[in-house]
């Protein structure tokens, strides 16, 4: 009964150290899945906002803002003498039970078994996408996340191929590239297209983070990378913006027409009006007139250098307008720069946070080009059953005193098959870097796998059949200089033996008709 502010302050307390006991009580509870762990750390989550909630509204009952509890204080527990007290108290019983008196089927309501509940329930976690539904139908969960196993990145991968900065790839690569932003450049980067694309990987990133580790707390992440921030950017230290992207803006848009690779004012002209105009404006010169116009003031570039050229040729700027525009345009954009580059910052610490989902994301992504539809289908419907047995399988430990190795069901293999094969010999190879093979049958089959192919390429040997049952490296060299050696009578020399015709009709070996014909006498 919270009737009084100093009840609902005790009842507060209360709660609070009973949502404390509850939260480590959970926290001490092995999950049995990864399933099970997200919906742990989510009912966490949910008690420790309660927490929040339950706290914010004690500081407002002691700020007492409206002096409620110190009036509460001085009627009910304060008076002028000693014995004035025990008279409030004594009315202040009465009233209690007067009202249980007038009310006798009021029974007492425990709060202890509401926030039982809380450790029984399900979080409602949704995930965007392609939904399903559990049995009870409360969870959505999206086949392209998986429960947090994987991003789903589509909407993004699709903005970036379609922007001015993106290039044409597959999603898998997108998907183990699309933190690096190094190669895109400043002239791109200072764009509202490139700013509004930046924000949606943030709020995706963020909102996926916050739904698959609702324990970390990113707005403390976020604090502490702006305070660093805001001293590398002063330092010019921050990866990508060295120089604040005030170093010169026509750098990318010069490398685009190399003057050097043109020696005539008509091959310049071929390049079209925009991209002349373009390479004008950058280098700041006048980027009007006609297509020859241009091309013959950008084709002075290539003898004369820019410090040198007649001031004609430079576009005018209105002095009343460089006190204005200059100072306003030039802070507008330092701003941007410095907006989007925090903005680049936090995206690649929000990587390094999820850098085990993207790896399994870009894997996943190169595993479904492989894959039909009906094996997709397959797939997705062992993904539904397999949070539900992983706890079972889990909790089997398989007995294997001899240490057989593992069948393709997850358990060790007969012991007959194991020495009807001979597993137990071992077999090393040396051109392998001394990687053992258990079996002869393994020992056989590895000739021909790609770790002896490769060892032997690096020898310089051809892996041929003369090579097999050789694991030395000492013996696999000197068989190869006795079949050099066998092979030098009977080995084919072009330079001797091809032989070639002139227009009269004269054979010639290759060596003599080559000096012939550098001498011209052919």
């Amino acid at each position: 009964m919270a009737s009084t502010v100093l009840e609902a302050t005790r009842a507060a307390h209360e709660d609070l150290e009973r949502l404390e006991r509850l939260a480590v009580r959970e926290l001490q509870r092995e999950p049995a899945n990864a399933r099970d762990r997200l919906f742990q750390s989510h009912r966490v989550r949910h008690m420790l906002d309660l927490v929040i909630s339950t706290s914010d509204k004690l500081v407002e009952i002691y700020e007492d803002k409206d002096n409620a509890r110190k009036d509460e204080i001085s009627n009910h527990l304060t008076a002028p003498t000693q014995n004035g007290i025990f008279v409030k108290y004594y009315e202040r019983l009465k009233e209690i039970r007067d009202y249980h008196r007038r009310n006798p089927s009021a029974r007492f309501i425990s709060a202890t078994d509401d926030y039982e509940e809380l450790l029984k329930e399900e979080p409602v976690i949704e995930f965007t996408g392609e939904r399903l539904f559990d049995s009870s139908c409360r969870i959505s969960v999206v086949w392209m996340e998986a429960f947090g196993r994987y991003l789903d990145l589509h909407e993004l991968y699709n903005e970036f191929i379609n922007s001015k900065f993106g290039t044409p790839m597959e999603y898998s690569a997108y998907v183990g590239t699309f933190s690096q932003t190094d190669k895109i450049t400043h002239s791109h980067k200072a764009t509202r297209q490139y700013k509004e694309y930046l924000e949606h990987i943030l709020e995706y990133l963020t909102s996926f983070l916050y739904r698959t580790e609702p324990l970390q707390d990113i707005e403390k992440i976020f604090s502490k990378l702006e305070s660093e921030f805001e001293e590398r950017w002063a330092n010019g230290e921050v990866p990508g913006w060295e120089n604040k992207g005030t170093d010169k803006e026509s750098l990318p848009q010069e490398s685009e027409i190399d003057l050097d690779y043109y020696s005539t004012v008509e091959e310049l002209v071929e390049l079209g009006p925009e991209r002349l105009k373009q390479a004008l404006a950058a280098r700041g010169l006048k980027s009007g007139g006609t297509v020859q116009q241009r091309a013959e003031r950008l084709f002075l570039l290539k003898h004369t250098p820019l410090e040198q050229l007649d001031r004609k040729h430079f576009a005018k700027v209105p002095h009343n307008s460089v006190s204005n525009t200059s100072s306003n345009g030039s802070s507008f954009k330092d701003d941007l720069k410095k907006e989007i580059a925090l903005m680049e910052v936090k995206m690649r610490r929000l990587c390094e946070l999820l850098d085990e989902v993207i790896v399994r994301t870009k894997e996943n992504a190169e595993k479904k080009l492989t894959l039909t539809y009906e094996e997709m289908e397959a797939e997705r419907e062992e993904e539904e059953v397999q949070p539900d047995t992983e706890s079972d399988d889990e909790e089997q430990q398989i007995y294997n005193p001899l240490k057989l190795p593992m069948g393709w069901d997850g358990k060790p293999i007969p012991y007959w098959l194991y020495k009807l094969h001979g597993l137990g010999q071992e077999f090393k190879c040396e051109i392998c870097g001394n990687h053992s093979y258990w079996g002869r049958r393994a020992y056989e089959r590895h000739f021909k796998e790609w770790r002896h192919q490769h060892g032997m390429r690096c020898l310089g040997i051809p892996n041929t059949k003369n090579f097999n049952e050789i694991t030395s490296i000492q013996e696999a060299k000197d068989l190869w200089e006795k079949i050099q050696a066998r092979q030098g009578v009977n080995k084919w020399r072009p330079e001797l033996e091809e032989e070639y015709e002139d227009q009269e009709g004269n054979i010639y070996n290759k060596k003599t008709y080559t000096d012939l014909q550098r001498q011209g006498l052919i």
